[in-house]
């Protein structure tokens, strides 16, 4: 039979995962001859041998890549044939490595976890274990290309045993750029908190130990540290919250197994298979009664469980222990602790002890936080075990758009692909923002990135517009138009759409606040189709803070006196008449349209949270206690005011507060509130859809972080004939307005 040869050029994720020896040991068990090599842009291969072989291994390559790699395209061309005698994995081309695709940090594998747990294998109880299948990668790399001296592994020479696993291509650990031992690799310690150092020979043992009476203690993972402590014992749980200044924020777990995670939760088999998956993240899962302690998630009704991802996490359930708190290790609102120096001196006062390591963590990255929402998998945090994984999507400019000053992050384009930074935190912390300018340096470093322009929010106060004024060419983008088109561009839309834009905060054209707004838009533009009505925020900020302001304003605005605003409320004559005054006054009463802050009014009014202390506190308890058995609704009114259709919620609220004085249980008044809030945002639709001949609507914005709306709401909008696009890959909150932000800009751009 003839024999071809063929060029082959294979991108995605395919440097640092174990491709060209899983390559090149394809070629040989197919007796094919030629060779592999990495270049700027992925990996290239010249093979050779007859047809019908050839197809096989291309077949073979796009079926059986390693689990790691994940390929975007192959292009296939045909070459002159060599006539090779072997195949050979050849030296990487010294080019720039602009367009590599970076693999994130990956959960141990069942080798590895094999390899700590036998007692005659060399790598028994190691801690640092890994392969070219698992293992730190994006937070160990200072610089490209992707090899040992430029990642923090530099100092840790290996041993000959090592080398030689490193140097054999048909070993799993070839090229495995965090391939160590307990003679070569990273090593463990455990301290007090005043920096002195514990002796022992086994201190995962005594952090176990040290655990099991009731210790906090700060643990050294691959992105950073956790505090950990017994999720068993309330106590513990509640001196952890006084020490972080965390009282009532869910406390994520980590159990052993998935057994146990069956054990105190009700979970489905999407839900088991993002638990047990390669990239592990904190799923949240519906409780199963109360059998831990109520103050781990305090008034909602799921957990954010995590298994165990690396060597050292395993290796500490090695004694018995089931579950135990895993929070991120910094002071709440300040950036996750990931430096050796630093946690002694920033978590002093909370932890009791510190196990850490001497392997440095050059880019610090939390934990990412997944749900399952209508049989869809939906990140909501995208960090660790996600990012820098590139999203595909057209038509995208090189610049730099900045995001947001809440639930930060940045993102940048080269050539089809969107790099998006991992959860960065809220920008009003300098520390927060001081890494957030890292960060953006770090990216720029690693993929040579000269953005051509930056992007930013609209709100002159933010700190992303602050960073934007230093650059020349800056284009400024509506909050809520961008939150559609993060939507847009992850299902790849281009066309015009009804956007629902629900959510807390952004700065509205007509200088409000918006945040309930039904948006008419594609990538250039938008207008407002509708929006709720708005309704006044006593104090500012401080109304977000402290919702029963918002239900002052709400009963005021209905004409309840004094007397039955304190009595309703159950609040102080002297605060009622404060925000009374400035109500009246309009002094320091920004007015709102936002779907977040009426989740909270309701929340408030129903006495159900009065004050918060974590962003969105009031609606997922609201969220948390409806009763899914009532289909009733309350009343609105939509009136067309010009272009535009307005919602009145006021016979909504006066209908709630009526519920709430007659004694309707919190739970009927929050589920005919979820099913009103459905109801008229289906009218919305339909009145737009009827005006403008939109068929499409797509849905953003952290109100759709609400699972009992998200289902509700698309299912309805389906049984209309809608075509109806939400957010997955890329979270709902503004996580996503970054990537909104960049397609917009990009779009424009091109007129």
């Amino acid at each position: 039979m003839k024999k071809r040869r063929l060029q082959l050029e294979i991108e995605g994720i395919v440097q640092g995962v174990g491709f060209r020896p899983f390559i090149y040991r394809l070629a040989r068990e197919n007796n094919l001859n030629g060779w592999v090599l990495n270049t700027s842009g992925g990996v290239l291969v010249e093979v050779e041998g007859n047809q019908k072989t050839l197809e096989m291994f291309i077949r073979q390559i796009d079926e059986e890549s390693p689990p790691l790699a994940q390929i975007t395209t192959i292009k296939s061309r045909e070459v002159s044939v060599r006539e090779d005698s072997s195949f050979v994995i050849k030296d990487s081309r010294k080019t720039y490595y602009t367009q590599v695709q970076l693999p994130p940090d990956i959960a141990i594998c069942n080798d590895c976890l094999h390899d700590i747990m036998d007692p005659t294998n060399r790598r028994y109880r190691y801690p640092f274990t890994s392969c070219v299948n698992c293992g730190p990668r994006f937070k160990i790399i200072k610089s490209l290309p992707y090899d040992r001296p430029r990642t923090t592994m530099k100092k840790f020479k290996m041993c000959p045993e090592c080398n030689t696993e490193y140097n054999n291509p048909l070993d799993r650990r070839f090229h495995a750029q965090p391939n160590a031992c307990p003679l070569c690799g990273p090593q463990l310690w455990l301290k007090k908190m005043s920096g002195e150092k514990c002796l022992t020979r086994d201190p995962i043992g005594l952090t176990i130990d040290l655990l099991k009476k009731g210790n906090i203690i700060a643990i050294k993972g691959i992105g950073g540290f956790h505090l950990m402590c017994d999720a068993t014992e309330s106590d513990v749980i509640a001196n952890l919250r006084t020490r972080k200044r965390r009282p009532d924020k869910p406390l994520a777990l980590m159990m052993n197994k998935l057994t146990t995670v069956r054990k105190y939760c009700n979970v489905g088999s999407m839900e088991e298979e993002i638990l047990t998956g390669i990239r592990r993240p904190i799923v949240l899962l519906d409780k199963k009664g109360e059998k831990l302690p109520r103050n781990i998630a305090p008034g909602i009704r799921y957990y954010g469980v995590m298994l165990p991802y690396t060597p050292l996490h395993y290796l500490l359930f090695d004694k018995g222990i089931e579950v135990l708190i895993a929070t991120s290790g910094n002071v709440s609102g300040n950036p996750l602790e990931y430096q050796n120096g630093g946690v002694f001196e920033n978590l002093k006062g909370i932890a009791d002890y510190v196990l850490g390591h001497n392997r440095e963590i050059y880019v610090p990255v939390d934990d990412s936080v997944v749900r399952v929402v209508g049989g869809k998998k939906r990140v909501i945090r995208r960090a660790r075990g996600y990012v820098p994984q590139p999203l595909m999507v057209g038509g995208l400019d090189n610049g730099l758009a900045l995001g947001g000053d809440q639930k930060n992050t940045f993102c940048f384009a080269r050539n089809k692909y969107a790099f998006i930074s991992q959860y960065l935190g809220d920008l009003g912390n300098i520390d927060n923002y001081n890494n957030f300018k890292l960060m953006i340096d770090h990216f720029k470093e690693l993929y040579k990135i000269k953005p051509d322009f930056v992007v930013h929010d609209l709100h002159p106060d933010y700190q992303t517009t602050y960073y934007a004024s230093f650059y020349g060419d800056k284009i400024g983008v509506q909050h809520h138009h961008a939150h559609i088109a993060s939507c847009m561009a992850e299902n790849n839309i281009d066309e015009k759409v009804i956007g629902l834009a629900f959510d807390g905060t952004g700065l509205g054209n007509d200088g409000n606040i918006w945040g309930g707004e039904f948006l008419i838009c594609d990538f250039k533009d938008f207008k407002r189709g509708g929006h709720l009505n708005y309704m006044k925020m006593p104090g500012g900020d401080m109304a977000i803070k402290e919702p029963w302001r918002l239900a002052v304003s709400y009963l005021n605005r209905l004409r309840y006196d004094k007397a039955d605003i304190i009595n309703l409320l159950r609040i102080d004559e002297v605060e009622a008449d404060i925000i009374l005054k400035m109500l009246n006054k309009g002094f320091n009463c920004p007015e709102t349209s936002s779907m977040g802050r009426l989740f909270d009014t309701v929340a408030a009014l129903i006495g159900l949270r009065k004050r918060i202390t974590y962003q969105a506190q009031a609606a997922l308890e609201l969220e948390s206690i409806a009763d899914n058995n009532t289909e009733e609704i309350y009343h609105v009114s939509i009136e067309e005011k010009g272009q535009k259709y307005v919602v009145n919620t006021d016979p909504m609220m006066g209908g709630i507060i009526s519920d709430h004085k007659k004694g309707v249980k919190r739970s009927i008044i929050s589920s005919k509130f979820h099913n009103t809030v459905i109801a008229f945002t289906l009218e919305m639709c339909r009145l737009i859809r009827h005006k403008y001949g939109i068929n499409s609507v797509a849905l953003s914005g952290g109100v759709f972080q609400n699972k009992l709306l998200l289902e509700m709401l698309c299912a309805g909008l389906k049984e209309q004939n809608f075509k109806v696009y939400s957010q997955a890959k890329i979270p709902c909150n503004d996580s996503g307005l970054s990537l909104g932000q960049l397609a917009i800009a990009s779009n424009r751009r091109k007129d």
